[in-house]
């Protein structure tokens, strides 16, 4: 639930040139919109404390079409294919070290991890848009994750927007084990049970809300708000009832400017 301004700079980065090729090809116009902001997220999965971090999304439309829905929740991607209601493609997300510091006990460390793979997208039905993620730590846990989930999108075309829907978050036994197992070692340094994660796959539920209000022509407003409540192994360890939280809490705010050819 993360977003990056270095992840979406790099994105950027990609997706620009092909746009740019598409605008002069065709001498469609094309308007642009970026936010940026602050959010607060927890520091690290089960932290029962947030930490705050930049907030960026970008988005572009062609000639009179609205800028499609994305939920501030996910995670920064680009889309391969995009063709009757079904978008898929590679997405990249990003979870903070949790240190000793963070963590307030004396824990194993979990390594900053990139996580890098694929997503898809589908409307189910013309305001309700189904989506899923599934990503590969490369270092830090290197476990797989994976967010499910639901949106019910209510809009005026670019004028506002706001979704809400339920969330549902996944991992293998070794994202679990990272962040909520405890081995030997950490029972012996932190004073609680061994605990080994089990074979729940859900480790998360949750619900989140994504607002958009265009203030004028080229300024306006984007945040979000979610929760997530820890389920399963991740609710049941020592680490979660000494030292973390069940109850996960996200939210940002940023201001948004459009611009571009399109713009009227």
């Amino acid at each position: 639930m993360q977003r990056s301004i270095l992840c979406a700079g790099l994105l950027l980065g990609f997706a620009m040139p092909a746009h740019a090729q598409s605008e002069d090809s065709k001498d469609v116009p094309r308007r642009y919109r970026i936010a940026v902001g602050a959010q607060g997220t927890p520091s690290y999965p089960g932290a029962d404390h947030d930490a705050v971090r930049p907030l960026f999304d970008f988005a572009t439309a062609r000639g009179d079409e609205q800028f499609k829905f994305e939920a501030a929740d996910e995670n920064p991607n680009i889309a391969l294919y995009d063709r009757d209601g079904l978008e898929a493609g590679i997405v990249v997300g990003f979870q903070s070290a949790r240190t000793r510091k963070r963590a307030g006990a004396d824990l194993a460390k979990v390594d900053f991890t990139v996580e890098p793979g694929v997503f898809a997208g589908y409307y189910v039905a013309p305001k309700l848009r189904a989506y899923a993620e599934v990503r590969k730590g490369a270092g830090g846990h290197e476990g797989l994750v994976s967010m499910v989930a639901l949106d019910y999108v209510e809009r005026d075309g670019d004028s506002w927007l706001v979704s809400v829907g339920p969330r549902l978050g996944l991992s293998d036994a070794k994202y679990r084990r990272a962040y909520f197992g405890v081995t030997q070692r950490d029972a012996a340094a932190a004073g609680i049970p061994v605990y080994q994660v089990g074979d729940n796959v859900v480790h998360s539920v949750g619900l989140a809300a994504t607002g958009i209000r265009q203030l004028t022509k080229r300024w306006g407003l984007y945040g979000y708000l979610a929760y997530d409540r820890l389920t399963g192994d991740a609710a049941r360890s020592p680490i979660t009832e000494r030292y973390g939280s069940k109850n996960q809490f996200y939210g940002g705010l940023a201001l948004s400017y459009t611009f571009g050819r399109g713009v009227r």
